[in-house]
């Protein structure tokens, strides 16, 4: 059971005309983000590193860090990465999650927290792009897909919003919504149902 909590690093900042805050490193090990670690600068995507560990712990369902393991396993963010880019992500979930979970949905999910776990934070995706991803996932999950859906396909949320765009033509939505789907852009879709996005794109794959 992940949970948000600990905020002994807790700044104000950064200001408008700054993109870090500089402080001594301090955090929980297994979350920390490297690049914070080598720099003492903490940004945005240092969250999106510590999100991706806790993307792991949720699947895995162990503990970030521990010590009783053997060595290769005591890190679950490093462990975690060694099965995932072996193809073999569904020896280590949790087994209550065994024989549960559709393999295109496991490989977005793991795709998602390998993209958060980037050594550099400008190769990692905004919380923005998390989201849709997740949303994504999840509706390869609840969906019956036919064929292959899943080639790497959403890391770019822009692959994505032609689609979006052009989403009220299929599915049948108000004018208003029609408008709001035609003047939405990638950084401001806060009206739009993703989870209606999402399922009709996973319709459309399916065809």
């Amino acid at each position: 059971m992940a949970k948000v909590a600990d905020f002994g690093l807790s700044k104000t900042g950064p200001e408008l005309d700054q993109t870090h805050v500089s402080t001594a490193v301090k955090g929980s090990f297994g979350y920390l983000d490297p690049e914070y670690f080598r720099r003492q600068q903490l940004t945005e995507k240092s969250d999106v590193y510590s999100f991706g560990v806790v993307l792991f712990e949720v699947l895995c369902a162990r503990p970030v860090i521990d010590p009783s393991l053997p060595r290769e396993k005591v890190n679950l963010a490093e462990w975690a990465m060694k099965f995932l880019k072996k193809g073999q992500l569904q020896q280590i979930i949790d087994t209550a999650l065994a024989g549960k979970i559709k393999p295109e949905s496991l490989r977005k999910f793991g795709e998602t927290a390998e993209k958060c776990l980037a050594d550099y934070g400008v190769d990692r995706p905004s919380m923005g792009d998390v989201l849709w991803n997740l949303e994504y996932a999840l509706q390869l999950q609840e969906a019956e897909v036919q064929g292959d859906p899943e080639e790497n396909s959403t890391n770019m949320i822009g692959e994505l919003s032609p689609q979006v765009n052009n989403f009220h033509q299929d599915a049948n939505v108000s004018s208003a919504s029609a408008v709001q789907f035609e003047t939405s852009t990638v950084d401001d879709l806060s009206g739009v149902s993703m989870s209606r996005v999402f399922s009709q794109l996973v319709k459309s794959e399916g065809r």
